[in-house]
């Protein structure tokens, strides 16, 4: 009975808290230029399209899977290797309404933290591909069909953008409330503090390894985070956790098999273990400061 009561109002606060954030940004995105974004891209400006890449990220919040033709779009448009990569390491991860809802729910200085963060790694990891020579392992890959997002300023239009989005996160949204409140109910707080809390800064590589192939898309991850949080669970795994796991998924894996070679999937993959390490470790340092 206590697991269901906790259960329904979490989802209630998490219900009310979602609704809101989304409708707030779907509104504000229909000011975004989305084509004079993708011209950004394509500049000359290294630092310059370093940004516009974590903007683009940002103002479009896919999933790792939904990522991948943009990625392919950009590519075939001839946008510089780096910046390309840059966007398809911090898409996944930076969703402005999971970010505004990590802040509600973790704290406003952890949600900074993250958002700066991946950001810097993002760029890191995408110029170090590039000056590695990987621009080599792409495959030539031609795809049809896609256009940019349009957006109209417009109630309606940021009401049915909401309730769009309801129907592809909100379900994830839930089911993370539905574990998280199982774990509050039956694992034991002191069982958690003890082998998931404290120092133990190991556990942050082995929670990258385990999110990798799994696909728990940050929506899920974050009431599940709150709630190992409060029962002593150390701010490093946690986050690496939820990283890696958004960073790259068996779906994310095949398709980009298909426009990746080998040697780029491989570093595609260690990237992501370094990016979501490095994070957890500095989340650590975050924690006891």
């Amino acid at each position: 009975m206590e697991i269901v009561q906790s259960f329904l109002w979490f989802a209630l606060e998490l219900t009310a808290l979602f609704i809101a954030i989304s409708f707030l940004i779907n509104l504000l995105q229909g000011w975004i230029p989305y084509d004079k974004l993708e011209r950004y891209l394509s500049g000359r400006n290294t630092w310059e399209g370093a940004f516009m890449a974590l903007v683009f990220a940002f103002v479009t919040p896919f999933c790792s899977c939904s990522t991948i033709p943009v990625v392919v779009n950009l590519l075939n448009k001839r946008v510089r290797f780096g910046i390309v990569m840059i966007f398809l390491f911090a898409s996944p991860v930076l969703d402005p309404t999971i970010i505004t809802l990590m802040a509600a729910l973790l704290g406003v200085k952890v949600a900074v933290a993250y958002t700066v963060i991946t950001s810097v790694l993002s760029v890191v990891i995408g110029f170090a591909l590039e000056r590695l020579g990987f621009e080599s392992q792409v495959k030539q890959v031609v795809m049809t069909g896609y256009q940019a997002p349009i957006k109209t300023f417009s109630f309606q239009v940021a009401w049915q953008e909401t309730l769009s989005t309801m129907r592809t996160v909100y379900p994830y949204l839930i089911i993370g409330a539905a574990i998280g409140s199982v774990i509050h109910g039956l694992v034991p707080t002191e069982w958690i503090a003890t082998y998931l809390g404290g120092d133990k800064w190991w556990m942050v590589p082995i929670a990258a390894i385990i999110g990798i192939p799994l696909y728990i898309r940050l929506s899920t991850m974050i009431p599940i985070s709150q709630i190992l949080m409060m029962k002593g669970m150390a701010l490093g795994p946690v986050m690496a956790l939820m990283i890696s796991s958004a960073g790259a998924s068996l779906p994310e894996i095949t398709l980009l098999n298909s426009i990746f070679r080998k040697k780029l999937m491989g570093a595609f993959l260690v990237s992501v273990f370094f990016m979501s390490t490095l994070s957890g470790l500095l989340f650590y340092i975050i924690q006891g400061a």
